[in-house]
């Protein structure tokens, strides 16, 4: 029996195909606090690598950026490490690959893949590449159908179709967390993919027990790195939710992909595109990190071949509340519509602060009927008239009678209002806010 087993065992061994592959490290060159530089090893963008020892405790890992003078350029993935000069850096992952599929349904996990929620590791997850398949434009579909989002002022004056992607565009302590809250709780979505990214780390156990509980948990994945982590980690993290999302699309679901925020996606671009030696150019932003933001949103939408959507709600930090802000400016511009929240509503204690008259949704048109389009546009209409004659108003300057157009919209007013006004915990589904929106403003 030991014979045989050893005769196997050597023949095994003896195979034409076995080629003893030699393992490839190098050595750290130069490091910063930021950027590292390693030199005897050449591996493609996006390569994880081990820097340090191989005590756990003295190494950290590290991600390919780019090439300068025969160096490779590697950017920090942990915290601190005690580095030493000639440190051995050794690639231990491929690039670009994300775990995917219904086994991260109801998980945690940060910017690299790993749980954070301490139900264990993921098992049965599928690959799929960070960076997304690209897709013919011909295979994106039309967005036809409505999305119930549970929030009155956006399902009856800003109807957002499945596969639409908006921005929530406001300042900071506005209200963008509070009501991807509401739009969370309330989706009528078959998975909800969350990208929390470069937020507080409080707002993540904040997030996950008051707006994902219950029910919404169990169909839900969220993607969490906070802003103490890499500018790497950040970014990883906003295209490992786009890719959860991307396979659960084509499986044939309707996934709502939220991201708060893709302003602090832009951050880490600038981050990583100053430190490979960019000029800055707006605002401090290389091209290169404003250039990323379409190569993520892009990867949203509805998918002919498999039928599936993603439905993408982005929330843009407006910096000083500047609405021409480089970020805001071009996330505008890429996206399908978006929804301005204003601080002076915020200040009169109107919430969701959503100012109707900047926002838009681009496909509105396509998805709703005549009689609702109408009666939207006479709420519209209503709010700009009473806005532009707000000073007059209220200094009492304006005689009732004097235009017939300010009267009806000094009388509407405060039907307008009560309409955009909602509750933190309430619901006002897709039906109910048309109805009600039609039934007010449905006359003109």
């Amino acid at each position: 029996m030991l014979n045989r087993f050893t005769a196997d065992y050597l023949e095994s061994l003896g195979h034409a195909d076995f080629a003893p592959r030699p393992k490839v490290c190098g050595r750290l060159a130069s490091f910063d606090g930021l950027l590292m530089e390693a030199v005897g090893l050449t591996l493609p963008v996006g390569t994880v690598c081990a820097v340090g020892g191989d005590n756990g405790s003295n190494r950290v890992e590290a991600e390919v950026i780019g090439f300068r003078n025969g160096r490779t350029l590697l950017m920090n993935l942990g915290g601190p490490a005690p580095l030493l000069p000639q440190s051995p850096v050794r690639p231990i992952g491929p690039p670009g690959e994300a775990e995917v599929g219904a086994a991260l349904l109801g998980r945690v996990v940060d910017g690299a893949g790993k749980p954070i929620d301490g139900l264990g590791p993921v098992r049965g997850a599928q690959k799929w590449p960070l960076a997304g398949k690209l897709q013919n434009p011909l295979d994106r579909g039309r967005v036809l159908e409505p999305l119930d989002v549970g929030v009155r002022a956006i399902n009856g004056l800003l109807t957002i179709g499945q596969g639409q992607r908006v921005g929530i565009m406001a300042g900071s302590g506005v209200g963008k967390s509070v009501l991807l809250g509401m739009i969370v709780r309330a989706a009528k979505a078959d998975v909800i993919v969350i990208g929390l990214i470069g937020e507080r780390s409080r707002e993540v156990a904040d997030f996950l027990e008051t707006k994902v509980a219950g029910e919404a948990r169990a169909r839900s994945v969220v993607v969490a790195v906070p802003a103490n982590h890499s500018p790497v980690l950040r970014i990883r993290g906003a295209l490992r939710a786009t890719a959860i999302a991307e396979q659960f699309r084509a499986e044939g679901k309707k996934v709502l992909l939220i991201m708060d925020s893709l302003t602090r996606v832009a951050h880490a671009g600038r981050e990583i595109g100053l430190a490979l030696g960019e000029p800055p150019s707006a605002r401090g932003y290389p091209p290169s990190a404003i250039a990323m933001l379409p190569n993520l949103i892009e990867r949203a939408g509805t998918c002919v071949s498999s039928g599936g959507s993603i439905t993408a709600i982005y929330t843009v930090l407006a910096d000083g509340d500047d609405g021409n802000d480089p970020v805001v400016d071009s996330a505008r511009s890429i996206l399908d519509g978006h929804i301005v929240l204003s601080r002076a509503l915020a200040e009169r204690g109107v919430y969701p602060a959503i100012n109707v008259g900047p926002s838009v949704s681009r496909v509105m048109t396509d998805i709703v009927s005549a009689d609702h389009a109408k009666a939207a546009r006479v709420l519209r209409r209503h709010l700009a008239t009473y806005e532009e004659n707000r000073d007059l108003v209220l200094m009492g300057a304006y005689r009732a009678g004097a235009d017939p157009a300010i009267d009806r919209a000094i009388a509407c007013h405060g039907a307008v209002m009560e309409y955009i006004r909602q509750d933190a915990n309430e619901v006002v589904p897709l039906d109910v806010a048309v109805a009600e929106l039609v039934g007010v403003f449905g006359d003109g």
